[in-house]
């Protein structure tokens, strides 16, 4: 492809009627082609950080990346220049992308070709463009002129993208715009992954956002609620004002009320001066309440009136003041069969479910799993000071068809597990450490149970009727897989490897109760 025939190509792509990130990835598709290279990638600038939107080549876990500037000498330095860059296959500088080339054999790049260009949008810096090559000697002058010249059709898609979703979140009257991976510049806390289930959350989240209605976020232990209940401050109106952060399962019942609604001086031993509580501290912000089910009956009763009325009263004081606090909650535990319990009060829990928004588990969203596996990979790399770390093919698919009871918190403990455990086994901090699939210490799926085929021997000469068939065989197993979790709808769905909802669906769709 020449110079003119990439520029209408290029061209072309920008004038399609595209989704932004589809746009995108036509435009590295294209330039991969026509320089006949293994990569190409599109990172966003964000603070410190380098992010890809875009890329063609690399492993999947690559996009889950957050490649930190400072550690990254040839991405800091493509950004440090205004031309495009080309690095000598013999150079020194470690090649971020070492280990996470597609067509790499075992991952490794013993030398290759990279070169690259910083991207500018009304006169900011953006983010860049690489390009990295197998083969020695498939970048040249040539080849950094035409890149230099294809950047400008560049840094046009991605304006194009910038004024369509600024055009979307006018007309939806959205305070920002809609992201897959919603990210803030502002802590770093990021929400990873492009699943359906992920991002019909995050529409969700973004909806409620925008109201004052108290939300109650339901999910199993480490599915990062902390990260939605933050999320959610940052999406709402009071986002410039505290976000404040309470662990009710750490609070002592003795020191409860006095930690959350401040108490009076001489209100008990030791309380020698007025001091305010976490709600007076979250006035006008938010206050996130994890583990709400732990909380002591004394509070919840309390709490209760600062949800009817904004008003708290501090320990050892008869006055009550208004507090302008919006309360987020979560929990891992069934709140309704606490009630029932007598461990959690039931108008506590209306007032707190106004917006009950569960938490999808990881084994729900599993196309998410390399992506948040490459970014727990990228903050070990950094961590052990390695020059690359990576997933054997194996290794990423066990990830992937495991259950994750932990979810999110599991899957990164094992990732930093497995690292350390590759360089107690003897990989060099120089070298390019793959992880396989023993260092995970993940138990093995089972094994699907075996189907007879003798059960669907065709009797001879007869008609089968296979639609009815084929639903008597789906009744049959969902039977016995409820039957084989003791008719846990939640377990029986994981035995048959579908979603929960799904299983609901098709079960009452073929009359299984």
């Amino acid at each position: 492809m020449h110079d003119e025939s990439l520029l209408s190509t290029l061209v072309a792509d920008l004038v399609t009627d595209l989704p932004a990130v589809v746009r995108l990835q036509k435009v590295v598709s294209t330039l991969r082609q026509h320089f006949a290279c293994g990569a190409v990638v599109l990172l966003k600038q964000e603070q410190d950080i380098l992010k890809p939107l875009a890329a063609t080549g690399l492993v999947r876990e690559a996009l889950g990346r957050r490649f930190i500037i400072a550690q990254h000498p040839r991405l800091a330095t493509i950004l440090a220049a205004r031309d495009s860059v080309r690095f000598e296959p013999d150079s020194t500088l470690p090649d971020p992308y070492d280990g996470l080339i597609e067509a790499s054999p075992d991952g490794h790049l013993a030398v290759h070709d990279c070169m690259g260009i910083s991207l500018y949008i009304e006169g900011q810096c953006w983010g860049v463009l690489t390009l990295d090559a197998l083969q020695p000697g498939t970048f040249d002058e040539q080849a950094k002129q035409a890149l230099q010249r294809a950047s400008l059709l560049v840094e046009a898609a991605i304006r194009i993208g910038q004024m369509e979703q600024n055009i979307r979140a006018l007309r939806n009257s959205r305070r920002d715009n809609e992201y897959a991976l919603a990210h803030s510049p502002d802590t770093g806390i990021e929400i990873i992954g492009n699943s359906p289930a992920l991002h019909s959350v995050l529409q969700e989240l973004d909806v409620v956002a925008g109201s004052d209605l108290p939300v109650l976020l339901l999910g199993e232990t480490g599915v990062g609620k902390e990260l939605f209940a933050r999320q959610l401050h940052r999406r709402s109106a009071r986002a410039e004002q505290p976000l404040v952060y309470v662990n009710c399962a750490a609070l002592p019942e003795s020191l409860a009320e006095s930690e959350l609604f401040g108490h009076t001086r001489g209100a008990f031993s030791g309380a020698t001066a007025e001091r305010g509580g976490r709600f007076d501290s979250a006035h006008n912000g938010t206050i996130f309440l994890d583990e709400v089910g732990e909380l002591p009956a004394s509070v919840q009763a309390k709490l209760l009136r600062v949800l009817q009325n904004g008003e708290i009263q501090r320990l050892g004081s008869d006055r009550s003041h208004v507090v302008n606090v919006r309360i987020v909650a979560a929990t891992n535990r069934d709140l309704k069969q606490q009630i029932k319990n007598g461990d959690f009060r039931a108008d506590l829990y209306h007032r707190l479910s106004v917006y009950p928004l569960p938490i999808p588990p990881l084994r729900e969203r599993r196309g998410d799993i390399s992506l948040l596996a490459g970014h727990f990979l990228e903050l070990n790399r950094a961590r052990l000071g390695l020059r690359s770390l990576r997933l054997s093919t194996e290794a990423e698919t066990m990830l992937t068809h495991y259950d994750w009871p932990g979810n999110v918190r599991e899957l990164e403990h094992t990732i930093s597990r497995a690292a350390i455990k590759a360089l107690s086994q003897g990989a060099q901090r120089n070298d390019i450490v793959s992880i396989d699939a023993s260092l995970l210490d993940l138990p093995m799926a089972p094994e699907a149970p075996a189907i007879s085929a003798q059960s669907f021997e065709l009797p001879a000469g007869k008609h089968i009727d296979m639609k009815a068939t084929l639903q008597q065989v789906q009744r049959q197993l969902i039977e016995q897989a409820l039957k084989q979790s003791d008719y846990k709808w939640a377990q029986a769905a994981r035995i048959l490897d579908l979603d929960p909802s799904n299983l609901h669906k098709l079960a009452h769709k073929l009359g299984v109760k």
